[in-house]
C-alpha cells in the first residue's frame, strides 16, 4: 500500500491544512500503515484501528499541542503517535529503547498526560482546563475515554466535579466517549448525525441560553429545563451526562469525517463542559479484527494477509493458565468459590470459568476498588471470593485491601498476575511493588511460588487459609514444571525449603528467581532456599541459614525497598543476629518496556547477574569457589 499522503505529515499542523477529501484519504493510509507496523512489532491493534478517523478529526480541528488531548489508557493512541512525528519510530514500538505503547510526556509534547491505567483522562483534562482558566489561556482540554474505561469510578468522580461550577467556575473542556462496543447506543444514522450537528451548533446553544435567561425567575424555568432534558433523553442516551452538568451531543458515527469534523468544530467554540458520544467499531477496516476484536486487541507479530495463526508447536503453559485451570477445579470441588475480575477476563485466565460457572463469575468492570470490597461482602456471608487482579491494578484498590478486607480479617484470596517485570507494557504495568505493599498489612499473607506446579499448590494453600491471602506470579510461562498437584497438596503454612546445600553463602529466593539462583549457586557452591512465603516468613529457616553461613543473599523480582529482603533483615534484627546480607531485586527506578529476559538481565537478576553481584560483594572476603584441596 502506498503512504504518499501520510509520509507528507510530519506534525498535526500538516493535518490542519488538508481538505475534507484529503482527510478521508489520510485516514485510509493511516489505517493501512497502522496495521502494517503493528503486525511487525506486536501491540494493541483492534482498539487503535477503531480510532483512526477520530484522531484525524481531532488533530485537524484542535490546535494541538496548544489544545490538550488526553487519551485514556492509551490503547487508542497509536494513530495519534503516527500523526505527531513518530511515524518512523513505530518500528520500535514497545521495544527496549523504542517508543512506548502508551502516551508518555517525556516522549512527545503532544502526549500531554502519561497513562497506562484507565479512567484517568477526565480528571487530568479537567485539571488542565481549570489551569487554563487560572492562567488566562484560551486553550481547550479534550479527554478521549472508552466505554470500558467509563466503568471506572474515577471517571464519574471527575464528571461529578467537571459539571460543578463552584467559586472556580465551569471549565471549557470536552469529554469524548469512544463507544467501541455498542454498549450504550444502537447503530447510528442520518438522524443522529443531524441531531449532533444541531445540538453542538451556536444556534441551539444561543436559543437554549436565551430561553434560560427569560424563564429563569419564572415558574416555567424548572419545567422547561426538565422538558429539554427528557426530550433529549428520548432520542439520545445522554440524560445522565446532562445531570452531571455536561452538554451532551451524539451519538455520532466515529468513522464518518463528514460528521466528526463539523461537530468538533462547533464544540471547540462552545463554552463550559461538553460531552460528545461517538460510536466506533474495534478493528474497523480490517475484517479479521472486526470479527475477533478480543484476540486482535494485543496480538504479537503476525501476517496481516493471513491473520493470527496457532503456533506450530504448543507453547509452554503460562502461570495465567495454571490459575485458570485451578480456579475451575476448585470451583468444581467447592461451591462456595466465587470468581471476580475487574474487566480482565481473558488476561486473568477466567474465560473457561465464566463458561462453566456463570452464576459464580463476576466481571465488575474497570473498578478495582469495588472488586475488592465486593469480595469482602461475599466473604462476610460465608462465600470464598477469589479476586483475580494484576499486581499493578491492585494498587488502585489498596485502601479497600486494608480497610475492608485485612482489618476485618476476611478470607478473600487475591491471585496477583503480572507480578514483577511485564515486558512490553512497561512502567505503568510492572508488578514491582506488591511484595512491599502487601507484607506491611496486618492479617494479610503473601505467597511466592517458584514454578507452575508450586503455583497450583500455593493457590490451594491461600484459598484454604482462614484469612486474607495473596499469591503472586509472573506473566508468561515458567520453567515448564507440569502443574499436576491435586487439590489436597497444600504447602506447609509459612515454610520454605532447602533446594541446594552449599557453603559460605545462602541465597534466599522468593518466587520464580529460584531457578536462576540455582544456576548461579552451582558456580558459587552456594546454598539455595526456596522461601515460598514472604508473609508469614519462615523465620526459623532464615535463622538456621544465618547460623550456618557467613553471608545471606535475598532475591526477589520486586522492589528492594520494603520487599522480601527487608523482611529477612527485620527477622535477623529481631533475633539479634548479625550477618552480612545482600539484597537483590528491582532497582529503585522506573523499569521501561522491553523483552522481559533482557530487562531481568539489565537488572542483574539473571543467573550471570546474580553470580556477579555475589562475587562483587562477598567474593574477595570469603574466597569463594576455592579448589577443594585449598
Amino acid at each position: 500500500m502506498s503512504y504518499t499522503l501520510l509520509q507528507s505529515i510530519d506534525s498535526p499542523h500538516d493535518v490542519r491544512q488538508l481538505s475534507r477529501a484529503q482527510l478521508k484519504a489520510l485516514a485510509g493510509e493511516l489505517r493501512g500503515f497502522l496495521l502494517d507496523t503493528v503486525s511487525r512489532t506486536g501491540g494493541h491493534l483492534s482498539s487503535n484501528l477503531g480510532t483512526v478517523e477520530l484522531t484525524v478529526a481531532l488533530h485537524h480541528v484542535f490546535d494541538t499541542p496548544y489544545d490538550r488531548l488526553v487519551w485514556d489508557v492509551g490503547h487508542q493512541s497509536y494513530p495519534h503517535k503516527i500523526l505527531t512525528g513518530r511515524r518512523e519510530a513505530m518500528a520500535t514500538l514497545k521495544q527496549l529503547g523504542g517508543i512506548s505503547g502508551f502516551p508518555r510526556r517525556a516522549e512527545s509534547e503532544y502526549d500531554t498526560f502519561g497513562t497506562g491505567h484507565s479512567s484517568t483522562s477526565i480528571s487530568a483534562a479537567l485539571g488542565m482546563a481549570h489551569a487554563a482558566r487560572l492562567k488566562g489561556e484560551n486553550r481547550r482540554a479534550v479527554a478521549i475515554i472508552g466505554d470500558g474505561a467509563l466503568t471506572g469510578g474515577m471517571a464519574f468522580e471527575a464528571l461529578n466535579h467537571g459539571g460543578y461550577a463552584g467559586g472556580a467556575g465551569l471549565p471549557d473542556m470536552l469529554v469524548i466517549l469512544n463507544d467501541n462496543d455498542m454498549s450504550i447506543s444502537p447503530p447510528v444514522g442520518a438522524l443522529n448525525r443531524y441531531l449532533a450537528r444541531l445540538m453542538s451548533g451556536k444556534f441551539y446553544a444561543a436559543a437554549r441560553e436565551g430561553a434560560k435567561s427569560v424563564l429563569r425567575n419564572t415558574p416555567l424555568y424548572e419545567f422547561a429545563k426538565r422538558f429539554e432534558e427528557h426530550t433529549k433523553g428520548m432520542v439520545v442516551p445522554g440524560t445522565i451526562f446532562e445531570e452531571f452538568g455536561f452538554n451532551y451531543v451524539g451519538p455520532i458515527d466515529g468513522h464518518d469525517l463528514d460528521s466528526l469534523v463539523p461537530t468538533l468544530e462547533n464544540l471547540r467554540q462552545a463554552k463550559g463542559p461538553q460531552f460528545l458520544h461517538v460510536v466506533t467499531k474495534k478493528g474497523y477496516g480490517y475484517k479479521l479484527a472486526e470479527a475477533d476484536p478480543i484476540n486482535y486487541h494485543g496480538p504479537g507479530k503476525f501476517d496481516p494477509a493471513v491473520g493470527l495463526q496457532k503456533p506450530a508447536t504448543a507453547p509452554k503453559t503460562t502461570f495465567t493458565q495454571v490459575f485458570g485451570q485451578w480456579l475451575c477445579d476448585m470451583a468444581e470441588a467447592d461451591e462456595r468459590l466465587v470468581g471476580i475480575t475487574p474487566a480482565m477476563r481473558e488476561g486473568s485466565g477466567m474465560v473457561e470459568f465464566e463458561r462453566r460457572f456463570p452464576r459464580r463469575y463476576h466481571d465488575v468492570g474497570i473498578a478495582e476498588q469495588h472488586a475488592v470490597t465486593f469480595g469482602a461482602g461475599l466473604a462476610c456471608e460465608g462465600l470464598k471470593p477469589v479476586v483475580a487482579i494484576y499486581s499493578t491494578f491492585l494498587q488502585r484498590g489498596y485502601d479497600q485491601l486494608i480497610h475492608d478486607v485485612a482489618i476485618q480479617n476476611l478470607p478473600v484470596m487475591f491471585a496477583l498476575d503480572r507480578a514483577g517485570i511485564v515486558g512490553a507494557d512497561g512502567a505503568t504495568h510492572i508488578g514491582a511493588y506488591d511484595i512491599a505493599y502487601v507484607r506491611c498489612v496486618p492479617n494479610l499473607a503473601l505467597l511466592t511460588p517458584a514454578d507452575e506446579n508450586e503455583c497450583r499448590q500455593a493457590l490451594t494453600t491461600a484459598y484454604r487459609h482462614d484469612g486474607p491471602a495473596a499469591v503472586r506470579y509472573p506473566r508468561g510461562a515458567g520453567v515448564g514444571v507440569a502443574a499436576t498437584a491435586s487439590l489436597d497438596e497444600a504447602l506447609p503454612w509459612g515454610k520454605g525449603e532447602i533446594r541446594r546445600e552449599g557453603r559460605r553463602v545462602a541465597i534466599l529466593a522468593f518466587g520464580t528467581l529460584l531457578y536462576p539462583a540455582l544456576a548461579a549457586a552451582e558456580a558459587l557452591d552456594a546454598t539455595v532456599a526456596n522461601m515460598r512465603f514472604v508473609k508469614p516468613l519462615d523465620t526459623e529457616l532464615v535463622l538456621d541459614l544465618a547460623r550456618r553461613h557467613e553471608a545471606l543473599v535475598t532475591l526477589e523480582e520486586g522492589c528492594v525497598a520494603g520487599g522480601a529482603g527487608s523482611a529477612v533483615l527485620e527477622a535477623l534484627s529481631a533475633a539479634g543476629v548479625t550477618v552480612p546480607v545482600l539484597q537483590l531485586g528491582l532497582p529503585d527506578e522506573v523499569i521501561e518496556h522491553g523483552d522481559p529476559a533482557r530487562l531481568l538481565a539489565l537488572c542483574g537478576l539473571d543467573a550471570a547477574g546474580i553470580e556477579q553481584a555475589i562475587r562483587k560483594r562477598f567474593g574477595p572476603a570469603l574466597a569463594l569457589v576455592k579448589p577443594a584441596a585449598a
